[in-house]
Formats: structure tokens, C-alpha cells, sequence
């Protein structure tokens, strides 16, 4: 696994601060473990070697019931659910709905490249190139993997790129699900007439956002060093409400630095695609026409969410003839399937129940 060097690090700095910050691929790998743990249907976790050589952490759940040995299922096979997570998030985000969701079918949830477990490639600073790294890789998975085709949900960032994906290889998804997805509408100039005006993004987005034009997106994380962890936690102290139901201590925000405190990569690739934390450089919703007219997509968004909801509108006006239904959860910011994980879980059961 490539293991990049800080850009935001030089000179002797480069070898003490690895040590400094109380963080490491193990600890990662000992924190998620907690996590799956929970987990009650049937897992299989594993790297996906791409033809690059480079890794995809992949975890896979199927439900304990259809996989008894000797028992026969009265059900076709199901189409199977792809899941990719957003900005600085990784597979164990979906602790919530994974058994939920298995009930009728294989669920696939991977760490994008440069997140998580899986491998740290050097992204290109190119808007383009970095997209295409991360939409390439998600096909190689799939080849890696024997999938034909398969539901594909993507939350934020990973809306922005399964819809991507989605325009390249449509012949591969069966109906693509967006969770509050990142990158889709153009930003507004400054006055412009007919602006929705919206309550401004979190506290952590705007402090990220004020050091995103300087260094990496999460660069403050490692620089904090052993601070990094109470960083976590003061800045994004919603983790661990949002996982009450599951863990009462610190597992979830422990998972989220472990996961961000790695050498930065996939925030290099995000790094790439922003003109600004909130807004991309390469727009989705002009490349929406490009869907398939025949691919049913769904959006699903949070009613407290920074994310503009009326951006489903949108896309529903540019695919007039095509299949586009639209969520909104009460409750829900713009971690959807955490907020709300019961509702969510069952509206995203309805759109892969109607797939088969």
C-alpha cells in the first residue's frame, strides 16, 4: 500500500511527525473491527487488488438466513446494493443500515480509493484526472468483484462520483440512489438574481474551508498531532449522537480520526475537484442529460441538510421523460442514513425492492 509523504510536511518534520500523531493503519484496522462487530447478518471484509495493483478495502454482507447450508431460498436472486461513502468517511459509516438492508439481498460497501483501508494513490491536481482516477477504480472493483450490475448509492461525495460513474458505464447500474450528493449545482455569482437563499454550512465546513485554499481539507487533523483526537471530537461532536444507538462511547469519532489522520490522499482527489469546500470545479448537473434515459435515479436528502434539496428539482427538470423521485427526511442533516438510519433504511429498501 502506497504510503504518500504529507505535502503539507517537509525536511525533518517528514520523519518525526508520523510518530507524533497517535494514529496508524493498525489502530484504524482495531477501531473499524469494533465497528463490524456489531454487525449481526454475514460478513466477508477483504482487499480487492485493482489491475494498478492498488487495493480496495471491500466488505461484503449477505443475510444469515439465505446462506444456511442446506436451505433452499424461494426468492430470485436480488440485484446487489454498492454502497460509497462521502468526504473523509469510510465503510464502517454504514454500521446502521447494512443489516437492515441484507435482508433480500448482497450489499458491497468499499473505502474509495484514498480513503479508509484502501490504498493512498497520488492524485493529480487536474479537476478532470482526479475524477477519473476514482471512477476508473470503482469499475476495475467491479470487474475484481464478477459484478454485471448492481444498485449504486452514493452519499455526497460519493453521489458526485456514482453519478459519474453511472454517465461511463450505464450498462452497470440498475438504479442509482443519491444521498445529499456534493458537486451537483454550479456555484452562484455573487447577487445573482433568483438565489435560493439557504442557512450557511456547519461550523466544521466553514473551518475547513478556511484552510482548504492552503493545504489539504484535513491537514489541521494531522498537524494537531496528539491533539487531533479532541479536535475530532470538539469539532464534530454530532459523531457520537449519531451513533448512540450503537456505541455509548467513542468509537465512531475514534474511526473517523483514524481514518483522516492517515497520509492525506482521496482529500488530495477532493482537493482537486473544489473550487471551494461546497462547491466543484466540474459541476454535475449539466452533465445530468448524460444519464441514461432508461436509468431510474433516486435522491434522497436530509430536511436539515446544508445540501440544497431543490438540486433534485433540478435534476428532475433536466431528465424530463426518465424515471427521478425524490426524499426528504425530517431530521436528517446531511448524514442521512445516520441521523435517521430507521427511515432511511426503509426508503432505500423500497427503491431496491422495486429494481426486482
Amino acid at each position: 500500500m502506497q504510503d504518500e509523504t504529507d505535502s503539507e510536511t517537509h525536511g525533518w518534520l517528514t520523519g518525526w511527525l508520523p510518530s507524533w500523531r497517535p494514529t496508524s493503519m493498525s489502530l484504524l484496522k482495531s477501531t473499524e473491527a469494533r465497528i463490524l462487530a456489531r454487525i449481526q447478518s454475514e460478513l466477508r471484509t477483504r482487499f480487492v487488488t485493482l489491475q494498478n495493483q492498488e487495493k480496495i478495502w471491500t466488505l461484503t454482507v449477505t443475510n444469515k438466513h439465505n446462506t444456511e447450508p442446506g436451505t433452499v431460498s424461494v426468492l430470485p436472486p436480488s440485484t446487489p446494493l454498492v454502497l460509497l461513502h462521502g468526504f473523509g468517511g469510510g465503510l464502517g459509516l454504514w454500521v446502521q443500515n447494512l443489516d437492515a438492508l441484507c435482508g433480500r439481498r448482497t450489499i458491497h460497501a468499499l473505502d474509495l480509493p484514498g480513503f479508509g483501508r484502501s490504498s493512498r494513490p497520488r492524485f493529480p491536481s487536474d479537476p478532470e484526472l482526479a475524477e477519473d482516477l476514482s471512477v476508473s477504480a470503482i469499475e476495475d472493483w467491479r470487474r475484481a468483484m464478477g459484478l454485471e450490475r448492481f444498485i449504486l448509492l452514493g452519499h455526497s461525495l460519493g453521489g458526485y462520483l456514482a453519478t459519474s460513474y453511472a454517465i461511463r458505464h450505464p450498462d452497470r447500474v440498475s438504479h442509482l440512489i443519491l444521498v445529499d450528493p456534493w458537486g451537483f449545482p454550479e456555484k452562484p455569482q455573487p447577487g445573482a438574481q433568483g438565489s435560493v437563499t439557504r442557512p450557511g454550512p456547519p461550523r466544521w465546513v466553514r473551518v475547513l474551508a478556511s484552510i482548504v485554499s492552503l493545504f489539504n481539507p484535513l491537514a489541521v487533523i494531522r498537524a494537531a498531532g496528539p491533539w487531533g483526537p479532541g479536535l475530532v471530537h470538539r469539532f464534530r461532536p454530532d459523531f457520537k449522537q449519531k451513533f448512540e444507538g450503537v456505541f455509548d462511547d467513542d468509537t465512531m469519532t475514534e474511526y473517523i480520526y483514524h481514518c483522516n489522520a492517515q497520509s492525506p490522499s482521496g482529500e488530495v482527489g477532493f482537493r482537486a475537484l473544489s473550487q471551494s469546500l461546497g462547491w466543484a470545479k466540474r459541476p454535475m448537473l449539466p452533465r445530468v442529460p448524460l444519464l441514461s434515459p432508461t436509468l431510474p435515479v433516486s435522491l434522497i436528502y436530509g430536511a436539515q441538510s446544508w445540501v440544497d434539496s431543490q438540486t433534485g428539482d433540478r435534476v428532475r427538470e433536466l431528465r424530463p421523460q426518465s424515471y427521478t423521485h425524490i426524499e426528504v427526511i425530517e431530521g436528517a442533516s446531511h448524514h442521512v442514513y445516520a441521523d435517521q438510519p430507521h427511515e432511511f433504511n426503509q426508503v432505500v429498501e423500497k427503491i431496491c425492492n422495486s429494481v426486482d
